[in-house]
């Protein structure tokens, strides 16, 4: 493999919150991306420092030619509008496998906590029993399966980064976005989905993107099936995310949003005709239970690349509205304190003890 092909990746999801933030972040690396995308006038095309292919991840000759003379296949397709998903989720990444077999690439799957039942709450680590309670985590057990076997084969390599729910600009399709907040909108109200004293955990994505790409620097030196847990934000109380995006408005406003319960009534009487609605419902029992990954495992992996990323919660909460067109954007200059992206080592005593590895 050329030296060229060893830092050229596909990214399959590119569209999307996560896939977008992983080749953005890779891009940055200065890697080679591509991107695969349906609806494109010509055959492709040069945009954002990205090359952007017209094609279809449920097309396996679509996907084998994206992937000629890539190392790294990026999986972060899902389908549009949660729809369909016991039917085109598993053909998407068989057709990932085949591409990767072909060329004996790595292939990187950003998972979840869905994989996980109550048996493994509330602590579940990287090798914890998966015994799911819901059909999209019954598929993401698979998913992972099929990546496990073939690594273990040595038909290809495979990473895969298990994160909470993600907010962050980009992260349009998340809890923070169609539960929290309206995006487009002042934040006048927000809405709490979890039961007041249970934790709930939440991934900020460009961290997870950068956790994601220094990762596939170094999968040459990792096992060839490797699973890590990313930590990201835990809210320790079911209340923490909402009073920070209060703090932000009220301190970018001066209004104070009203605290509100989500409409899960309301999810339930719809459910049989909204198929967001059915998934929204299906994953309630995140919000009832808590599930605390940590990431010893991944700190210990990065320690020599700078540790594992992480933004403070109140600077990634803010330019997460601002994404959402929530906020007017910042003024130059007038950034808050302490905006960096830091690792948990750096970030302070306080930080590290709200966020254990």
């Amino acid at each position: 493999m050329t030296a060229v092909a060893r830092r050229t990746a596909l990214v399959l999801g590119a569209s999307g919150g996560v896939g977008g933030a992983v080749a953005r972040a890779l891009r940055d690396a200065g890697w080679t991306v591509r991107a695969l995308k349906r609806g494109l006038a010509g055959e492709s095309e040069h945009r954002d420092g990205l090359l952007w292919l017209r094609g279809d991840a449920l097309d396996a000759q679509d996907v084998q030619r994206a992937a000629a003379g890539c190392s790294v296949i990026v999986h972060a397709v899902n389908p549009p509008g949660y729809r369909r998903w016991s039917e085109l989720v598993l053909p998407m990444l068989d057709n990932t496998i085949a591409a990767a077999s072909a060329r004996g690439a790595t292939v990187v799957l950003p998972g979840t906590v869905y994989n996980f039942g109550s048996d493994a709450m509330p602590h579940p680590t990287e090798d914890s029993p998966q015994r799911p309670l819901t059909r999209k985590g019954a598929i993401r057990v698979e998913m992972e399966r099929r990546l496990q076997e073939g690594a273990e084969r040595g038909d290809f390599r495979a990473i895969v980064l298990r994160a909470g729910d993600f907010f962050g600009p980009g992260a349009v399709n998340s809890w923070f976005s169609q539960g929290l907040v309206t995006p487009g909108q002042p934040v006048t109200r927000i809405q709490q989905p979890g039961t007041d004293g249970v934790g709930h955990q939440w991934a900020y994505l460009p961290d997870v993107a950068t956790a994601m790409a220094a990762l596939i620097e170094r999968c040459d030196t990792l096992p060839a099936f490797a699973r890590f847990h990313f930590a990201g934000h835990w809210d320790g109380d079911g209340r923490q995310m909402a009073a920070a995006i209060s703090r932000v408005v009220q301190r970018r406003t001066g209004r104070q949003p009203r605290l509100t319960r989500f409409p899960w009534w309301a999810v339930r009487l719809a459910q049989p005709v909204v198929p967001l609605f059915r998934e929204l419902a299906e994953m309630r029992y995140l919000w009832r239970e808590p599930l605390r990954m940590g990431e010893a495992r991944l700190a210990t992996e990065l320690a020599d690349a700078g540790g594992v990323p992480y933004t403070p919660l109140d600077v990634a909460i803010e330019r997460t509205l601002e994404a959402l067109g929530c906020l007017p954007a910042a003024a130059a200059g007038a950034g808050t304190p302490g905006t960096s992206t830091l690792n948990r080592s750096s970030a302070g005593a306080g930080a590290r003890s709200a966020h254990p590895a």
